[in-house]
């Protein structure tokens, strides 16, 4: 089954785990059919009771997005930024505040990878790198954060990768260092606003099926054989198949909701086995 045909997040009733609280996700939209993290996100809290604002700078898929959202009586509010820039994320939260009266919830979706090594990743896609991976984090905190202080609390979760883990099969070094430096940015983060109430986390997603496998990955590691890239994938996990956006969208769901209200500072890795493998 490809991304494209998988059924959407939660299937099953609607429990209100997010009833009252509104969400932010970025990277709401998809690069292609099917569900990627954000989307799937952004479905699957909605459907949990939340008011969502859907973030994305792809204004069609961000549309897409909503739509799904619209089509099951959720709530959704969409929000073009560009979360590498301060400015409009400081736009867009100040939206989030004087329309919606969040945010609550604060999830973070947006990355994506270039391939290469230090020796053959240019100086302007390594800045890009971090920018797209580590700094749209770090931007996004830094403009909630104060929001979140005023509602008495709230959480935020992040979306790193195991290629801030270990090895996974390709040379991206700006994408794997950026990734690392989200657990540990979490980390830090978690420990200095416990006071204020606010718990950040970290899903690690591992080598998921998600829209990206066919808009990008299969080009750029296997001459567009989207078939091969995802049998080596597969064959790296011990569970013996991939997950996908709902798997991601799961773990943040937990880490969002007041389940985890005595979880903060850590990280859960939905990889079907493959960073405990030793090979």
């Amino acid at each position: 089954m490809t991304a494209a045909e998988s059924p959407g997040p939660g299937a099953g009733a609607r429990t209100g785990r997010l009833a009252g609280k509104v969400a932010i996700v970025t990277g709401a939209g998809s690069v292609g059919p099917g569900w990627g993290n954000g989307r799937a996100a952004a479905v699957l809290f909605a459907r949990e009771g939340a008011h969502v604002l859907a973030v994305d700078l792809d204004e069609e898929a961000l549309e897409a997005t909503a739509a799904l959202v619209r089509e099951e009586g959720g709530r959704v509010h969409t929000q073009l930024c560009d979360v590498t820039d301060s400015a409009s994320v400081s736009a867009m939260v100040e939206g989030c505040r004087s329309e919606l009266g969040g945010p609550d919830i604060l999830v973070n979706n947006v990355g994506g990878s270039h391939p290469g090594g230090p020796a053959e990743l240019d100086e302007t896609d390594w800045r890009a790198q971090l920018d797209y991976n580590l700094t749209s984090v770090y931007l996004t905190c830094r403009h909630t954060i104060p929001a979140m202080r005023e509602r008495g609390g709230g959480s935020i979760v992040n979306t790193a990768s195991t290629s801030g883990l270990r090895w996974t099969g390709s040379a991206q070094i700006g994408y794997a260092s950026a990734k690392a430096g989200v657990i540990q940015f979490s980390r830090v983060a978690a420990v200095q606003h416990a006071a204020d109430r606010i718990r950040v986390n970290t899903v690690v997603p591992g080598q998921l099926h998600t829209p990206m496998v066919e808009a990008r990955l299969a080009g750029q590691r296997a001459g567009g054989d989207t078939a091969a890239l995802l049998a080596r994938r597969e064959a790296r996990i011990p569970l013996g198949f991939m997950g996908d956006g709902r798997d991601t969208a799961y773990a943040a769901l937990f880490l969002a909701s007041d389940e985890a209200r005595f979880v903060t500072g850590t990280e859960i890795v939905v990889d079907g086995g493959m960073t405990a493998r030793c090979d």
